[in-house]
């Protein structure tokens, strides 16, 4: 259906339980991707963009909330919206935050129901909405454990509201077959284990147990990029990481994120994220919080 659709590598690690990231803007620029975590994403102030989640297009109001699942294609488009201030909180977490076994209690048989249905993505009611929408814009001001409780409370909240809508008719990850979304996952579990070393498409296949050659047709196929494309993009999201939360030099960073050049660096952080790494780390610091 879609092509060109971007995999995009979040800053969330294995130890954070979420990560918040908040911004006012005046247009929408992030094109049509999707990630492995879930995501839940507020935008206020910006009727008349359009949004597609998976097969579903459609034109947005003021109040928008909207859940999506692992894997599923989603983006927003500035389209018809005049505003000049559009607010957007996104919350990510990952897929294993909550355990299987965890979910299959009583009391937690609402927000896996909401788990479940997020794979087609879901929009709230206005109302719904109206309710959370302060308690979402004050979780960034919380922190630690209580973060964690508060999330896991509009979560459950979410999950008994009335009048959700589900959007895209098929779930992205039905297409694909299971066998060959696992020998993705071990190729790139392995690149983001060895991010910060030179990594060949040789060693990577052998990971994925498959030829080079039908390899590098393989990840094309399924990430729409090349597998040196789908590595910088790996590092470039440790990068980010990095250059939002330390103090570390950008060339420090470079080199720790397993570019051996520091121009060859910029270039492609420029390319991929439309600014320089100076400028991401001016324009990122402060609105995202990591928990």
């Amino acid at each position: 259906m879609h092509t060109n659709v971007i995999r995009e590598i979040t800053p969330l690690t294995q130890s954070d339980c979420f990560t918040l990231f908040s911004r006012v803007k005046k247009k929408f620029d992030f094109p049509l991707h999707y990630h492995e975590e879930y995501e839940l994403n507020l935008i206020l102030n910006a009727k008349g963009a359009k949004r597609i989640v998976g097969d579903h297009i459609d034109q947005i109001d003021d109040l928008e909330l909207v859940f999506i699942g692992p894997n599923q294609y989603h983006a927003w488009f500035t389209h018809h919206c005049e505003s000049e201030e559009i607010t957007e909180v996104t919350i990510q977490f990952h897929k294993d935050l909550f355990d299987d076994k965890l979910l299959k209690k009583n009391q937690l048989s609402f927000i896996r129901n909401m788990l479940e249905r997020s794979q087609r993505g879901i929009s709230f009611s206005k109302s719904t909405i109206q309710r959370l929408k302060p308690r979402i814009l004050g979780l960034s001001q919380k922190s630690g454990f209580d973060s964690v409780l508060e999330l896991l409370s509009i979560l459950h909240d979410l999950s008994i509201s009335r009048n959700m809508q589900t959007l895209s008719d098929a779930a992205f990850n039905n297409e694909q077959s299971h066998y060959n979304s696992r020998r993705i996952e071990k190729a790139f579990e392995y690149m983001n284990a060895n991010f910060n070393r030179e990594i060949s498409l040789a060693e990577v296949a052998k990971i994925a147990n498959m030829p080079e050659a039908s390899f590098s047709r393989f990840i094309k196929k399924r990430t729409g990029i090349t597998f040196i494309d789908s590595l910088n993009e790996i590092r470039l999201g440790h990068a980010s990481r990095m250059l939002i939360d330390t103090t570390q030099t950008i060339a420090e960073i470079a080199y720790k994120c397993g570019f051996n050049n520091i121009s060859h660096f910029n270039r492609i952080f420029k390319k991929k994220k439309v600014c320089t790494p100076k400028e991401f780390r001016e324009n990122y610091s402060g609105s995202r919080i990591f928990v």
